[in-house]
């Protein structure tokens, strides 16, 4: 599962995803979403004006903070492909929701951006570089499941997302799952959230469309050959974000999705720190900041998750 952000976070993208998303729909690619002679969308991270202090922490009992200390340098696996969450541009900057919340904790653990290693994780093996050590901690739509409890630990979450809907911005028509029927729908080839599409017959199947990527489904919206694209709204609001002029998130999630910052199994010293840290960004109004100024530029609204300590 941070200070005032003064511009929103751009990016050109596509999620190139395999049936995978937030740890469920798969990994992004970056292209280009079409859209019917719409302008391009830079992929240029924006500068937020966002700084952090490293602050002095005392943490005991910590072999992944020990390390670190040690080392000089804090490293974090990050995802690198997805619009307003977790991106790089072609210049090499990291922006996003992610990002900035994977900053934050390195500041609170005394480390500057200078200090930071960035290392860009397939999903497939998060686990096993939590484990092996290649990582400190990770940020990238990690969902937390109790199967993943049995390799990894998590603090968080940080953010709770679920399967949402993207539509064009003058669309009245959907507004929620129940509202599907006689629509066209898209998403990434054989993903979760078109199988629940399916599965509970939310419109026919001749109204369903599938992609190698969540950008061909966003072009398809965008030129008005399918009315709604779904996955995680944690990523609709990225895509949102680019365009809010021209796409919506309908904010009706119908399923469940809690990302958390995942960790060393045993290093419960660690997790309870991120955990303390996360519950001071909530409280003290730097988390909504954060939100806003990247996710919640789809104009879509969050607020702050309980945490879950265990």
């Amino acid at each position: 599962m941070r200070i005032k952000q003064v511009a929103a976070v751009v990016a050109l993208a596509a999620l190139a995803i395999a049936p995978a998303a937030c740890g469920k729909e798969g990994t992004p690619t970056p292209s280009t979403p079409g859209g019917g002679g719409a302008a391009p969308v830079s992929d240029a991270c924006v500068d937020t004006g966002l700084t952090n202090t490293p602050a002095t922490p005392t943490i005991t009992g910590s072999p992944t903070y020990d390390k670190a200390k040690t080392a000089g340098k804090i490293v974090i696996g990050v995802k690198f492909d997805q619009p307003n969450l977790g991106y790089k541009d072609t210049q090499g900057k990291r922006c996003g929701f992610d990002i900035e919340i994977a900053r934050l904790l390195a500041s609170k653990l005394g480390f500057d951006e200078s200090k930071i290693e960035y290392k860009e994780i397939p999903s497939a093996n998060r686990e096993t570089e939590i484990k092996g050590g290649g990582i400190d901690y990770y940020v990238g739509t990690y969902s937390i499941t109790d199967k993943r409890k049995a390799d990894v630990s998590f603090a968080g979450p940080y953010f709770i997302a679920g399967q949402d809907l993207l539509v064009r911005k003058d669309d009245t028509a959907i507004t929620g799952k129940e509202t599907l029927q006689g629509k066209k729908v898209c998403s990434v080839t054989g993903s979760t959230p078109i199988q629940r599409v399916r599965d509970e017959k939310l419109t026919d199947a001749a109204n369903i469309s599938e992609f190698k990527t969540y950008s061909e489904c966003v072009s398809q919206l965008l030129d008005g050959k399918t009315d709604a694209v779904t996955t995680d709204d944690a990523i609709l609001k990225g895509y949102a974000a680019q365009r809010p002029d021209k796409l919506k998130v309908v904010g009706k999630p119908f399923s469940t999705e809690k990302y958390g910052i995942g960790l060393a199994h045993d290093d419960k010293a660690l997790r309870d720190f991120i955990n303390d840290t996360l519950d001071a960004a909530f409280k003290d109004g730097t988390w909504q900041k954060i939100y806003d100024a990247t996710l919640g530029k789809s104009g879509s609204p969050a607020t702050a998750p309980p945490l879950e300590r265990y």
